[in-house]
């Protein structure tokens, strides 16, 4: 019987002994399944003609950590009894062993009940390496890394709430990298299983894929800084902007996109062309000029608005 972390295998082992238990003393909680316990799982185990193999308990609080759905099964077929070994370790050692039995073997973990048993093992384990983590947890040894970064950089509330009453993480540039590490490991994840593992929306994961497809890092966090007013801008920056745009094949390779380029073309004009197109607007034209070019400040103001919004959201 093993009393501690084992350094070569990460959780240390139950007792060899096994024996029978009844059913109703035993506790079921702190799983690192979120979800709680497959029913469709348990009613399989049901059907089980023979003897499934013994439940790991934790001695001093007669939880299981290795058995659930057995237990439930067992419940479910008015058992009173059921085969089990004893685990003598520490609770913190009692969860990585969870973690580890349902990783290898059994109804597996999901790719987010892994990330956060993979956090919950680097807050009790600080001193495992991780690789050690990984092999419990069943993730790459590089995302435990980004996980132990992001934790010990994190503030406190891990969020803050913006004036549209949203919450966004504070630790934005952290949650994107996890999202870039979890999408080079498994480039088949979608978008929401990301998202939801990351903490971040699954817009922002889209973002963070397509650098990825496009061969560029992922986008640092934003400094905030004041909103350039229009003397600011240099004459040709407009113009550097829309050649930026045109040679992004998210945008000229799809059909909005070249719509979007089009349009912007046509007013990218200095200002003395701007003067000499309003100079030679006829007198009785101008109210109706004035009214287009008002709507049409308004439509483009909505515009920026929007995305800057959109802007926000993939920080």
């Amino acid at each position: 019987m093993s009393e501690g972390p084992d350094p070569g295998g990460c959780a240390a082992a139950p007792d060899d002994e096994v024996v029978h238990l009844p059913v109703a003393e035993l506790v079921i909680e702190g799983s690192p399944r979120a979800s709680g316990e497959d029913e469709e799982h348990v009613r399989s185990l049901v059907a089980v003609d023979q003897e499934l193999p013994p439940i790991i308990v934790h001695r001093a609080t007669m939880r299981v950590i290795d058995g659930a759905h057995r237990v439930r099964a067992a419940r479910l077929s008015e058992k009173k009894r059921i085969r089990a070994r004893f685990f003598d370790g520490s609770a913190e050692d009692a969860f990585v062993l969870a973690v580890q039995a349902n990783v290898r073997h059994g109804l597996p973990l999901s790719l987010k009940d892994r990330i956060s048993a993979a956090e919950r093992i680097v807050a009790t384990h600080p001193q495992w390496s991780d690789r050690m983590i990984s092999t419990a947890a069943g993730i790459s040894a590089r995302t435990i890394a980004e996980i132990r970064r992001r934790s010990a950089e994190s503030e406190p509330s891990g969020v803050r709430i913006g004036q549209d009453g949203r919450a966004r993480p504070v630790d934005a540039a952290r949650r994107r990298s996890l999202a870039t590490a979890l999408l080079t490991e498994n480039p088949d994840l979608s978008l929401r299983q990301v998202a939801q593992v990351a903490g971040i929306s699954p817009e922002t994961v889209r973002a963070v894929r397509n650098r990825l497809l496009y061969g560029r890092r992922p986008a640092p966090a934003r400094t905030l800084k004041p909103p350039r007013q229009e003397e600011d801008w240099a004459p040709n920056e407009l113009d550097a902007v829309l050649r930026r745009l045109a040679s992004d094949p998210a945008v000229r390779q799809t059909d909005t996109g070249r719509v979007l380029l089009r349009i912007l073309r046509t007013q990218a004009m200095t200002a003395e062309e701007w003067q000499k197109t309003v100079d030679n607007v006829p007198l009785h034209c101008a109210q109706l000029v004035e009214q287009a070019a008002r709507e049409s400040a308004r439509m483009w103001a909505e515009v920026a608005a929007r995305m800057a919004r959109n802007s926000s959201l993939a920080e």
